[in-house]
């Protein structure tokens, strides 16, 4: 794995008091700030994520948790004043309460925890995991919120017959396209940040695009049966089935 020179200071320095302090600082400039993203409990959740990806992870791991939120943040605006017409938006206005924080990275959080424990031969596996999770969610997010605002022709993944714009399982090429491009943004990061091999990017885009599209067949199928089958509750299943995936190419590929 390489290292940046200007951020080996940080190497000698305790992780997890770091992690406390960065993430404390964070959290205060973000109350402060007019534009919430988070609700408040959101915000102390997130807090929590924070130290647990820095202290497991390292700020490697933190950059692609806060490259996924950012973008995730500004995708959920796209078209906002039209999906809101529609009555599809994002509730609060795309804020993000603690459901969506652990949907979104449990995944993660127990892959940052698991390299804290596990010998360091599964590190790579655990790091392409994670990488992988939150390339999935990105891919998801970047999916349906552009689907929902641009998709043209919208179809039920299990039928394809045409469905209105936000309908549980529905594709899009439109949200299609940016889903990709999703997954493309976070796999390329962790690329480049050398916690992931160029198969490993590769494992990551395909494993986004298939655990992608089974959400939307699960969305289409199950989530209207199952009432504890929330948003939330599939968003964690999403980001599992990317991780595991990924894990499951690198594996097949590597004794293959």
């Amino acid at each position: 794995m390489r290292s940046l020179p200007m951020f080996d200071f940080i190497q000698d320095l305790n992780p997890w008091l770091l992690a406390l302090a960065l993430n404390s600082v964070l959290l205060a400039l973000a109350l402060a700030l007019p534009k919430k993203l988070l609700t408040p409990a959101g915000y102390g959740h997130a807090w929590l994520l924070g130290v647990i990806i820095w202290g497991g992870l390292g700020w490697r791991g933190y950059v692609l948790v806060m490259v996924y939120f950012l973008v995730g943040s500004a995708v959920t605006k796209i078209g906002l004043s039209q999906k809101t017409a529609l009555g599809i938006a994002e509730k609060r206005s795309g804020q993000r309460g603690p459901e969506n924080v652990w949907g979104s990275a449990s995944t993660a959080a127990l892959c940052a925890l698991l390299i804290l424990v596990v010998a360091p031969v599964w590190h790579p596996l655990l790091w392409l995991g994670y990488t992988a999770s939150f390339s999935t969610k990105l891919a998801d997010t970047c999916a349906s919120e552009v689907g929902k605002a641009y998709g043209q022709r919208t179809f039920l993944i299990t039928t394809f017959k045409p469905v209105p714009r936000g309908t549980e399982g529905a594709v899009s090429l439109e949200g299609t396209l940016a889903g990709i491009i999703g997954s493309f943004i976070i796999a390329s990061l962790a690329c480049g940040l050398g916690v992931i091999t160029v198969w490993g990017f590769l494992w990551t885009i395909l494993a986004a695009f298939i655990a992608t599209n089974l959400e939307s067949v699960l969305g289409a199928t199950l989530q209207s049966r199952w009432p504890w089958l929330t948003n939330e509750v599939v968003n964690g299943i999403n980001t599992l089935l990317g991780a595991v995936i990924a894990v499951a190419l690198a594996w097949y590929g590597a004794i293959s």
